[in-house]
Protein backbone atom coordinates (compact mmCIF):
# COMPACT_ATOMS: atom_id res chain seq x y z
CA UNK A 1 0.00 0.00 0.00
CA UNK A 2 1.35 3.54 -0.71
CA UNK A 3 2.66 5.79 2.12
CA UNK A 4 0.65 8.22 1.36
CA UNK A 5 -2.55 5.94 2.09
CA UNK A 6 -0.90 5.16 5.45
CA UNK A 7 -1.28 6.57 8.90
CA UNK A 8 1.59 8.76 9.89
CA UNK A 9 2.91 7.32 13.35
CA UNK A 10 5.27 9.66 15.28
CA UNK A 11 7.59 8.15 18.61
CA UNK A 12 8.52 10.55 20.60
CA UNK A 13 11.17 8.62 23.59
CA UNK A 14 13.13 9.96 26.01
CA UNK A 15 14.62 9.07 29.61
CA UNK A 16 12.19 9.87 32.76
CA UNK A 17 11.65 14.15 33.07
CA UNK A 18 13.31 14.79 29.52
CA UNK A 19 9.82 16.79 28.25
CA UNK A 20 8.38 14.82 26.14
CA UNK A 21 4.76 15.67 27.15
CA UNK A 22 5.71 19.14 27.10
CA UNK A 23 6.89 18.75 23.50
CA UNK A 24 3.67 17.37 22.66
CA UNK A 25 1.87 19.64 23.75
CA UNK A 26 3.68 22.26 22.13
CA UNK A 27 3.09 20.57 18.63
CA UNK A 28 -0.78 20.63 19.64
CA UNK A 29 -0.86 23.80 20.01
CA UNK A 30 0.63 24.39 16.30
CA UNK A 31 -1.51 21.50 14.97
CA UNK A 32 -3.19 21.76 11.64
CA UNK A 33 -6.76 22.64 11.74
CA UNK A 34 -8.16 20.30 9.20
CA UNK A 35 -5.86 17.46 11.20
CA UNK A 36 -7.32 15.12 14.07
CA UNK A 37 -4.66 13.49 15.90
CA UNK A 38 -4.77 10.79 18.41
CA UNK A 39 -1.96 10.41 21.48
CA UNK A 40 -0.90 7.38 23.38
CA UNK A 41 0.51 7.83 26.62
CA UNK A 42 2.27 5.04 28.09
CA UNK A 43 3.43 5.91 31.55
CA UNK A 44 5.67 3.30 33.78
CA UNK A 45 3.48 4.16 37.05
CA UNK A 46 0.33 2.60 37.42
CA UNK A 47 -2.00 5.23 38.51
CA UNK A 48 -1.71 6.70 34.83
CA UNK A 49 -1.17 10.96 35.47
CA UNK A 50 -0.29 12.14 32.08
CA UNK A 51 -3.98 11.32 30.19
CA UNK A 52 -4.55 14.08 32.78
CA UNK A 53 -2.05 16.20 31.86
CA UNK A 54 -4.29 16.83 28.25
CA UNK A 55 -6.86 19.34 28.41
CA UNK A 56 -9.75 17.61 26.23
CA UNK A 57 -10.68 18.79 22.76
CA UNK A 58 -12.41 17.32 19.75
CA UNK A 59 -9.61 17.25 17.55
CA UNK A 60 -7.19 15.16 19.40
CA UNK A 61 -8.34 11.99 21.14
CA UNK A 62 -5.86 10.97 24.12
CA UNK A 63 -5.22 7.49 25.37
CA UNK A 64 -3.22 6.53 28.18
CA UNK A 65 -1.80 3.26 29.06
CA UNK A 66 -0.50 3.27 32.47
CA UNK A 67 1.22 0.04 34.55
CA UNK A 68 4.17 -1.22 32.59
CA UNK A 69 6.41 -0.92 29.95
CA UNK A 70 4.90 0.06 26.29
CA UNK A 71 7.80 -2.14 24.60
CA UNK A 72 7.30 -5.37 26.61
CA UNK A 73 4.84 -5.55 29.22
CA UNK A 74 1.94 -3.89 27.80
CA UNK A 75 2.64 -4.65 24.10
CA UNK A 76 -0.74 -7.38 23.28
CA UNK A 77 -2.64 -3.67 25.33
CA UNK A 78 -0.79 -0.93 23.03
CA UNK A 79 -2.12 -3.03 19.97
CA UNK A 80 -5.51 -3.26 21.12
CA UNK A 81 -5.60 0.11 21.58
CA UNK A 82 -4.10 1.18 18.70
CA UNK A 83 -6.38 -0.81 16.22
CA UNK A 84 -9.25 0.82 18.08
CA UNK A 85 -8.36 4.14 17.50
CA UNK A 86 -7.72 3.69 14.31
CA UNK A 87 -10.81 2.29 13.99
CA UNK A 88 -13.24 4.67 16.15
CA UNK A 89 -11.47 8.06 15.67
CA UNK A 90 -10.05 7.37 12.42
CA UNK A 91 -6.66 10.19 13.30
CA UNK A 92 -4.95 12.21 10.27
CA UNK A 93 -2.27 11.37 12.86
CA UNK A 94 -0.76 9.45 15.88
CA UNK A 95 1.68 10.20 18.26
CA UNK A 96 3.25 8.19 20.80
CA UNK A 97 5.19 8.38 23.87
CA UNK A 98 6.27 5.31 25.63
CA UNK A 99 7.14 5.66 29.27
CA UNK A 100 10.35 7.55 29.90
CA UNK A 101 11.88 3.89 31.36
CA UNK A 102 10.40 2.73 27.83
CA UNK A 103 12.84 1.10 24.78
CA UNK A 104 11.66 1.91 21.59
CA UNK A 105 12.51 -1.76 20.20
CA UNK A 106 9.63 -3.44 20.94
CA UNK A 107 7.63 -0.77 19.91
CA UNK A 108 9.11 -0.39 16.62
CA UNK A 109 8.74 -4.20 15.83
CA UNK A 110 4.94 -4.27 16.62
CA UNK A 111 4.05 -1.01 14.69
CA UNK A 112 6.18 -2.90 11.22
CA UNK A 113 4.54 -6.52 12.11
CA UNK A 114 1.91 -7.86 10.17
CA UNK A 115 -0.85 -6.54 12.28
CA UNK A 116 -0.07 -2.87 11.02
CA UNK A 117 1.37 -3.78 7.77
CA UNK A 118 -0.25 -1.23 4.94
CA UNK A 119 -2.06 0.49 8.04
CA UNK A 120 0.54 2.71 9.60
CA UNK A 121 4.06 4.25 8.37
CA UNK A 122 5.94 5.24 11.35
CA UNK A 123 8.09 8.71 10.86
CA UNK A 124 11.04 9.83 11.94
CA UNK A 125 11.51 9.09 15.91
CA UNK A 126 11.99 12.43 18.07
CA UNK A 127 14.42 11.45 21.27
CA UNK A 128 14.13 14.00 24.14
CA UNK A 129 17.53 15.02 25.94
CA UNK A 130 17.87 17.14 28.88
CA UNK A 131 21.42 18.02 28.86
CA UNK A 132 21.92 18.25 32.36
CA UNK A 133 21.13 14.47 32.65
CA UNK A 134 24.49 13.97 30.76
CA UNK A 135 26.59 15.13 34.32
CA UNK A 136 24.17 12.19 36.10
CA UNK A 137 26.14 8.53 35.68
CA UNK A 138 23.30 6.73 36.81
CA UNK A 139 21.08 8.02 33.76
CA UNK A 140 24.39 8.51 31.33
CA UNK A 141 25.28 5.06 31.57
CA UNK A 142 21.48 3.68 31.75
CA UNK A 143 21.18 1.34 28.60
CA UNK A 144 17.54 2.26 27.95
CA UNK A 145 18.88 5.91 28.17
CA UNK A 146 22.03 5.34 25.67
CA UNK A 147 19.24 3.05 23.49
CA UNK A 148 16.48 5.78 23.62
CA UNK A 149 19.40 8.43 21.89
CA UNK A 150 20.91 5.94 19.41
CA UNK A 151 17.50 4.95 17.97
CA UNK A 152 16.25 8.49 17.48
CA UNK A 153 16.60 10.03 13.99
CA UNK A 154 16.31 13.09 15.31
CA UNK A 155 17.21 14.84 18.87
CA UNK A 156 14.99 17.78 20.44
CA UNK A 157 17.15 19.24 23.51
CA UNK A 158 15.30 20.33 26.10
CA UNK A 159 15.09 22.24 29.33
CA UNK A 160 17.44 24.35 27.68
CA UNK A 161 16.51 27.14 29.81
CA UNK A 162 17.70 25.46 32.92
CA UNK A 163 21.44 24.15 31.74
CA UNK A 164 24.85 25.82 31.98
CA UNK A 165 26.61 26.52 28.70
CA UNK A 166 29.52 23.67 29.70
CA UNK A 167 26.21 21.10 30.01
CA UNK A 168 24.96 22.62 26.41
CA UNK A 169 28.45 21.82 24.76
CA UNK A 170 28.32 18.47 26.25
CA UNK A 171 24.99 17.94 24.62
CA UNK A 172 26.13 18.44 21.49
CA UNK A 173 29.48 17.07 21.77
CA UNK A 174 27.43 13.91 22.37
CA UNK A 175 25.31 13.88 19.87
CA UNK A 176 27.89 14.79 17.11
CA UNK A 177 29.42 11.21 17.97
CA UNK A 178 26.27 9.70 17.52
CA UNK A 179 26.59 7.37 14.55
CA UNK A 180 25.05 7.56 11.82
CA UNK A 181 24.41 11.62 12.51
CA UNK A 182 20.63 12.26 13.35
CA UNK A 183 18.93 13.70 10.65
CA UNK A 184 18.30 17.13 12.88
CA UNK A 185 19.05 18.52 16.48
CA UNK A 186 16.76 21.40 17.64
CA UNK A 187 17.13 23.13 21.04
CA UNK A 188 13.68 23.62 22.05
CA UNK A 189 12.77 27.70 23.12
CA UNK A 190 10.21 27.45 26.02
CA UNK A 191 9.17 23.72 25.42
CA UNK A 192 8.24 24.26 21.89
CA UNK A 193 8.85 21.83 18.79
CA UNK A 194 8.32 23.83 15.67
CA UNK A 195 5.35 21.40 14.18
CA UNK A 196 7.00 21.60 10.85
CA UNK A 197 9.76 19.22 11.98
CA UNK A 198 7.18 16.61 12.79
CA UNK A 199 4.74 16.98 9.42
CA UNK A 200 7.58 17.00 7.19
CA UNK A 201 9.65 14.00 9.18
CA UNK A 202 10.64 10.70 6.66
CA UNK A 203 10.03 7.43 7.37
CA UNK A 204 12.17 5.71 10.30
CA UNK A 205 15.83 4.45 10.30
CA UNK A 206 14.92 0.01 9.26
CA UNK A 207 18.53 -0.26 9.96
CA UNK A 208 21.28 -0.94 13.34
CA UNK A 209 18.71 -0.57 15.58
CA UNK A 210 19.40 -1.91 19.23
CA UNK A 211 18.27 -5.42 20.55
CA UNK A 212 15.69 -4.97 23.47
CA UNK A 213 17.93 -5.20 26.49
CA UNK A 214 17.38 -8.52 28.70
CA UNK A 215 15.86 -6.55 31.62
CA UNK A 216 13.24 -5.62 29.18
CA UNK A 217 12.89 -9.37 27.38
CA UNK A 218 11.96 -10.75 30.90
CA UNK A 219 9.04 -8.03 31.58
CA UNK A 220 8.19 -8.75 28.29
CA UNK A 221 7.75 -12.56 29.31
CA UNK A 222 5.58 -11.92 32.17
CA UNK A 223 3.10 -9.25 29.96
CA UNK A 224 0.21 -7.30 31.63
CA UNK A 225 -2.65 -7.96 30.43
CA UNK A 226 -4.82 -4.88 31.97
CA UNK A 227 -3.98 -1.51 32.44
CA UNK A 228 -4.32 -0.16 35.75
CA UNK A 229 -6.17 2.99 34.26
CA UNK A 230 -9.76 3.18 36.69
CA UNK A 231 -12.76 4.42 35.53
CA UNK A 232 -14.00 5.53 38.47
CA UNK A 233 -12.81 7.33 41.43
CA UNK A 234 -11.99 6.21 45.08
CA UNK A 235 -14.74 6.39 47.29
CA UNK A 236 -14.43 9.98 49.78
CA UNK A 237 -11.37 9.28 52.46
CA UNK A 238 -10.37 5.86 51.04
CA UNK A 239 -7.73 7.05 48.99
CA UNK A 240 -5.92 3.64 46.44
CA UNK A 241 -2.63 3.28 46.53
CA UNK A 242 -0.76 1.02 44.24
CA UNK A 243 3.69 0.68 44.11
CA UNK A 244 5.18 -1.51 41.80
CA UNK A 245 8.88 -1.61 40.67
CA UNK A 246 10.83 -2.31 37.61
CA UNK A 247 14.10 -1.81 35.65
CA UNK A 248 15.88 -0.29 38.75
CA UNK A 249 13.13 2.15 39.61
CA UNK A 250 9.85 2.37 42.19
CA UNK A 251 6.39 4.13 41.33
CA UNK A 252 3.80 4.72 43.62
CA UNK A 253 0.59 6.46 42.30
CA UNK A 254 -2.22 7.39 44.49
CA UNK A 255 -5.61 8.37 43.52
CA UNK A 256 -8.54 10.66 45.80
CA UNK A 257 -11.94 11.40 45.50
CA UNK A 258 -12.47 14.84 43.02
CA UNK A 259 -14.82 15.95 46.53
CA UNK A 260 -11.47 15.88 48.47
CA UNK A 261 -9.30 19.09 48.90
CA UNK A 262 -5.44 19.85 49.51
CA UNK A 263 -3.43 22.99 50.82
CA UNK A 264 -1.19 24.04 47.75
CA UNK A 265 1.26 25.52 49.76
CA UNK A 266 1.88 22.39 52.07
CA UNK A 267 1.54 20.02 48.75
CA UNK A 268 4.33 22.15 46.94
CA UNK A 269 6.50 22.38 50.27
CA UNK A 270 6.69 18.62 50.48
CA UNK A 271 7.34 18.23 46.97
CA UNK A 272 10.22 19.89 47.24
CA UNK A 273 11.52 17.83 50.12
CA UNK A 274 11.61 14.48 48.11
CA UNK A 275 14.86 13.40 46.79
CA UNK A 276 16.37 15.27 43.74
CA UNK A 277 15.99 12.05 41.68
CA UNK A 278 12.36 11.82 42.25
CA UNK A 279 10.18 12.54 38.85
CA UNK A 280 6.70 13.65 40.20
CA UNK A 281 3.42 14.26 38.53
CA UNK A 282 0.12 15.14 39.96
CA UNK A 283 -3.11 16.88 39.29
CA UNK A 284 -5.02 17.95 42.44
CA UNK A 285 -8.45 19.87 43.68
CA UNK A 286 -6.53 22.20 45.83
CA UNK A 287 -7.65 25.76 47.92
CA UNK A 288 -6.56 27.15 44.96
CA UNK A 289 -9.05 25.43 42.55
CA UNK A 290 -7.72 22.51 39.93
CA UNK A 291 -4.03 22.23 39.47
CA UNK A 292 -1.18 20.31 37.25
CA UNK A 293 1.93 19.57 39.09
CA UNK A 294 5.04 18.64 37.33
CA UNK A 295 8.70 18.42 39.28
CA UNK A 296 11.56 16.86 37.26
CA UNK A 297 14.94 17.33 38.63
CA UNK A 298 14.31 19.71 41.48
CA UNK A 299 12.15 21.78 39.68
CA UNK A 300 8.32 22.22 40.47
CA UNK A 301 5.96 23.92 38.03
CA UNK A 302 2.05 24.66 38.77
CA UNK A 303 -0.91 25.08 35.78
CA UNK A 304 -4.79 25.42 36.51
CA UNK A 305 -5.97 21.65 35.20
CA UNK A 306 -9.64 21.21 33.09
CA UNK A 307 -9.33 17.67 34.87
CA UNK A 308 -12.02 17.20 37.18
CA UNK A 309 -12.10 13.15 37.19
CA UNK A 310 -10.31 12.53 41.05
CA UNK A 311 -7.05 13.74 42.18
CA UNK A 312 -3.97 11.88 41.19
CA UNK A 313 -0.38 11.50 41.96
CA UNK A 314 2.29 9.72 40.53
CA UNK A 315 6.15 9.29 42.02
CA UNK A 316 8.98 7.19 40.14
CA UNK A 317 12.41 7.09 42.43
CA UNK A 318 15.31 4.88 41.65
CA UNK A 319 14.96 1.88 44.35
CA UNK A 320 17.60 2.61 46.23
CA UNK A 321 15.86 5.67 47.82
CA UNK A 322 12.32 4.55 47.39
CA UNK A 323 12.29 3.86 50.87
CA UNK A 324 12.87 6.94 51.95
CA UNK A 325 9.34 8.50 50.47
CA UNK A 326 6.40 8.17 52.85
CA UNK A 327 3.10 10.23 52.53
CA UNK A 328 2.60 12.60 54.64
CA UNK A 329 -0.69 13.58 56.90
CA UNK A 330 -1.98 16.05 54.35
CA UNK A 331 -2.39 13.65 51.73
CA UNK A 332 -3.23 10.48 53.99
CA UNK A 333 -5.79 13.21 55.14
CA UNK A 334 -6.73 16.00 52.75
CA UNK A 335 -8.32 19.52 54.18
CA UNK A 336 -11.84 19.37 54.15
Amino acid sequence: MATASRVPVHIVTGFLGSGKTTLIHSLIEQKPVDEKWAILVNEFGQIGIDQAMFDQRDDVVVKGLPGGCLCCQLAFILQAALVNLLARSKPDRVIIEPSGLGHPAGLLDLLRGEAFEGVVVVQDIIATLDPRRLDEARVREHETFLDQLNMADAIAITMGDQASTAQHQQAEQFIGELWPPRKWTHTLKQGTLPVALLLESGQAQQEGQPAMPAEHQALAASPSLEGAFFDFPPLPDQPQQQTASALGYTSTGVRWHPSERFDLDRLAAWLGELPAAARVKGVFHTDNGWKRLNRADGTLSAENSAWRQDSRLEVIIPDEQAASVSLPPLLTHPVA
